[in-house]
């Protein structure tokens, strides 16, 4: 038995805004709920609603800016930095910025819907 397993076709969430999520590992591409790996795309202008996910996320970013609006502090990242933020932290992403951010997300345990606690 293997003890690696090659990730070569992560599952693509359908999303609405633009944004290109392919996880690589995690609930959705191979059931595991303690972490989730997701290569993300976020175009030009996109904004999440304000949550307080009921998960650690971790994110690096590859290209562009991102910015994150943790409690009431603007924090704004470019390629090469990296940030934790902690579960039950209500935070919005967003990239205001003129080019698309690419980034690393990960979280644990793992992204899941149910744990996001998306504000309307």
């Amino acid at each position: 038995m293997k003890k690696y397993t090659i990730q070569n076709n992560p599952f693509i969430v359908p999303t609405t805004d633009g944004k290109i999520i392919k996880e690589h590992f995690g609930k959705a591409t191979d059931g595991d709920s303690k972490i989730s790996i997701a290569h993300m795309k976020a175009p030009a202008g996109w904004s999440e609603p304000f949550q307080t996910p009921e998960f650690d996320e971790y994110t690096f970013i590859i290209n562009g800016k991102k910015q994150f609006i943790i409690e009431d502090e603007i924090v704004i990242l470019e390629a090469g930095q990296s940030i934790k933020i902690e579960k039950n932290t209500r935070v919005q992403y967003s990239n205001p910025f003129t080019v698309v951010c690419e980034y690393i997300a990960i979280c644990m345990p793992a992204f899941s819907i149910d744990l996001v606690n998306r504000e309307e």
